[in-house]
């Protein structure tokens, strides 16, 4: 449950990783353009980002810089439906378009979470509403010495204070495998402590109408929680 410094180290350029992915995606939307060139861009990225940590010199040579996956996104209504693939879908004006680099943000065998959605030239009250409710609902405090569960509980308190049905669970550890123990969750008694790494979410489904959804990998410290994923947690609407 603990890792040590330098599987922490790996975690972080694996957040770098992520984040140019995150770049490339935003970077990809605009109206006319197809959910599955949006993918292309990703892997591009991220690979050559990867790269960039690598050398042709002892171990070293036998990691692959290469990302690759099916890239979990959604956009306009169908972003209330959870982990559709890229399609050939084009964007429209004022699509969200949601990424999870959840099954693609890993390197030298260390995978993280990390979620944004974005809107394309423009935002619908409506959606913007449920975007901003979940930022909240993913604010709750992480530290040593609080209980798995608890976190998920302050984030439910969110969901049903703002009208939305609470989720499954608020997080999940990470590292060699997209689930580890432990969970953030009703039921999950485990104490955080310092060195634990987590994939933080959270997600609202509007069946069939929009969604509002936000993803972090963060590890716990000894007085709370630094973020291993950097991107802006604001909400993000494309110039085009």
């Amino acid at each position: 449950m603990i890792k040590s410094p330098l599987e922490i180290e790996v975690m972080k350029q694996t957040g770098e990783i992520a984040g140019a992915m995150m770049v490339a995606a935003h970077g990809s939307l605009r109206v006319g353009v197809h959910e599955y060139e949006s993918a292309l861009a990703v892997i591009d990225a991220g690979t050559r980002k990867a790269a960039g940590f690598l050398t042709d010199l002892g171990w070293e040579r036998f990691v692959s810089p290469m990302i690759q996956g099916l890239q979990i996104m959604q956009s306009g209504r169908d972003t209330s439906m959870v982990h559709r693939r890229a399609s050939v879908k084009t964007y429209e004006k004022a699509d969200p378009a949601y990424f999870c680099f959840c099954n693609m943000a890993q390197f030298k065998q260390y995978k993280l979470g990390f979620d944004r959605m974005f809107h394309v030239a423009d935002v619908t009250d409506d959606a913007a509403k449920v975007q901003m409710a979940v930022f909240d609902t993913q604010q709750a405090a992480i530290k040593p010495g609080v209980k798995a569960e608890d976190i998920a509980a302050a984030a439910n308190e969110v969901y049903q204070d703002r009208g939305y049905e609470t989720g499954y669970r608020t997080g999940r550890s990470i590292g060699v495998a997209y689930l580890e123990a432990p969970e953030l969750k009703a039921g999950d008694k485990t104490i955080l402590q310092e060195g634990m790494t987590f994939a933080v979410d959270g997600g609202i489904s509007v069946d069939g109408v929009t969604a509002g959804r936000i993803g972090e990998s963060i590890v716990v410290t000894e007085t709370g929680a630094d973020y291993l994923t950097l991107y802006p947690r604001e909400l993000l609407v494309t110039d085009r």
